[in-house]
């Protein structure tokens, strides 16, 4: 049972069987697989470099090779805060899934779809609503 070493990219789309309704069971389950694969990937990462980061501290006498270690250094933990954001939305997910929320849009209600959700299975928002929020920003940002 190698589930936990399997990829989250390496898991096939789902393909719902003819009358099949949106979000049956079968779906929940495959894109709570997704879901869990994508979670342990992430936190192998996390510790993976924290690791690294242990280790490769070096103290250098060039203040060069120090910014460039530095710089390294803040490079890696915004890369694990944003895996820190994404497992929180993960389990968030989870939360929706076992409250039968998931693959609604939290803004109008109508379905995520299928296609969106194997594309990022932590949607919240249908693609319309989600292409008016990011209008939105820039008209914000102007």
């Amino acid at each position: 049972m190698n589930m936990q070493l399997e990829s989250h990219k390496s898991i096939a789309p789902y393909e719902p069987k003819k009358g099949e309704e949106y979000m049956s069971p079968e779906q929940l389950l495959h894109f709570r697989k997704i879901l869990e694969a994508q979670r342990a990937e992430l936190c192998r990462e996390i510790d993976r470099a924290v690791h690294v980061m242990q280790e490769g501290t070096t103290i250098f006498a060039d203040p060069n090779d120090r910014a460039s270690q530095e710089s390294d250094m803040a490079l890696e933990l915004r890369n694990r805060d944003r895996e820190r954001k994404l497992i929180k939305k993960i389990d968030e997910t989870f939360h929706k899934i076992d409250s039968g929320d998931y693959g609604y849009c939290e803004k109008c209600g109508v379905e995520i779809g299928l296609k969106r959700l194997e594309a990022r299975p932590t949607a919240s928002l249908c693609i319309d609503c989600k292409t008016l929020d990011e209008i939105r920003e820039k008209q914000m940002a102007k």
